[in-house]
């Protein structure tokens, strides 16, 4: 049986403009950058708070990437929605659905990354 979940790969057309966004506007770091054997460029980004990484990898010579509507998101934790929001507009980023009250009481809303995924910010509840 499975220990742990160690990380999320998401493949991306322009690996540089994903990094800078997750960077850049959410706060992530870059834990490891590197070049598999296949050729593929990979970089690994740590989130605070969580032992995962998410995996960006851009193949050499791959078919473009084309994130279907609602495929996947990737879904973070915030202190406070709405200071969150405000400092996103001052970079350019507005929410693209919400906020929303969910029935387990967390607030919810969510936010474009590049490529056509998604990013959902969530408040939970005083307390949670």
């Amino acid at each position: 049986m499975v220990k742990k979940l160690l990380h999320t790969r998401m493949r991306v057309n322009d690996i540089e403009k994903t990094v800078r966004f997750y960077t850049g506007v959410l706060g992530l770091k870059v834990a490891r950058d590197s070049v598999s054997p296949r050729g593929a460029r990979l970089v690994f980004l740590q989130t605070p708070g969580s032992e995962e990484e998410i995996e960006l990898c851009q193949l050499p010579n791959a078919e473009p990437v084309s994130v279907q509507p609602d495929l996947m998101h990737l879904a973070f934790q915030v202190d406070n929605l709405a200071a969150v929001a405000a400092a996103l507009q001052e970079k350019g980023i507005a929410l693209s659905d919400g906020p929303h009250t969910t029935s387990s009481g967390d607030l919810i809303a969510f936010i474009d990354a590049p490529e056509g995924y998604e990013v959902e910010l969530i408040q939970k509840p005083h307390g949670k």
